[in-house]
């Protein structure tokens, strides 16, 4: 590839160097590895669990009844991820005060490596990791990044239905019209 910065478009074009270069940065946790699921089918629902944050809170499943949340899988080291993750936070910040809520899980081997990273790149959408507890409700679909979008109206705020699901980039303009699940 002419230069180093991996998108989507280039991807597709050069797909032997893609999957070399994702197979050189396997740093999908081993618990992780071969428990990845398919992409949620639209109309599934899933049940939310409790997730500890990055910043020491706990991201609370009861407080999404009646919300559309964006639960987004990434990692510190994924190139697309690192394009895709301004735009998450970009959405998060224009439509919270609409009832978007995001909950990003991250697949970094160590903790320190994600909050780092949020930290350095000033995001403050809710992250937390995608630990074996967590990945029980929420397993991991297969690739990154992964957007799921889901519709909370459980009566105890713990279930959400489908609504939309992506794995790979999205592009900018895709991230923004998330908010038409409002």
């Amino acid at each position: 590839m002419p230069d180093r910065q991996l998108t989507r478009r280039k991807a597709i074009r050069y797909p032997l160097q893609t999957a070399l270069a994702l197979a050189a940065w396997g740093c999908v946790p081993a618990w992780a590895k071969g428990s990845e699921k398919p992409l949620p089918k639209v109309g599934s629902v899933l049940r939310l669990p409790d997730v500890p944050l990055l910043d020491g809170r706990v991201w609370r499943a009861a407080d999404m009844r009646g919300k559309t949340l964006v639960v987004y899988w990434w990692a510190s080291w994924c190139p697309f991820c690192a394009v895709q993750s301004p735009h998450i936070e970009a959405l998060w910040r224009a439509q919270r005060a609409n009832g978007l809520e995001v909950l990003a899980l991250s697949i970094d081997k160590q903790a320190d490596a994600a909050s780092t990273y949020m930290k350095a790149k000033n995001y403050s959408f809710p992250a937390g990791m995608l630990t074996p507890q967590v990945a029980k409700s929420l397993a991991k679909p297969a690739g990154l990044p992964v957007v799921v979008v889901l519709k909370v109206n459980g009566q105890d705020g713990r279930t959400g239905k489908v609504v939309f699901a992506e794995g790979g980039e999205m592009f900018p303009e895709d991230i923004e019209g998330l908010k038409k699940y409002l």
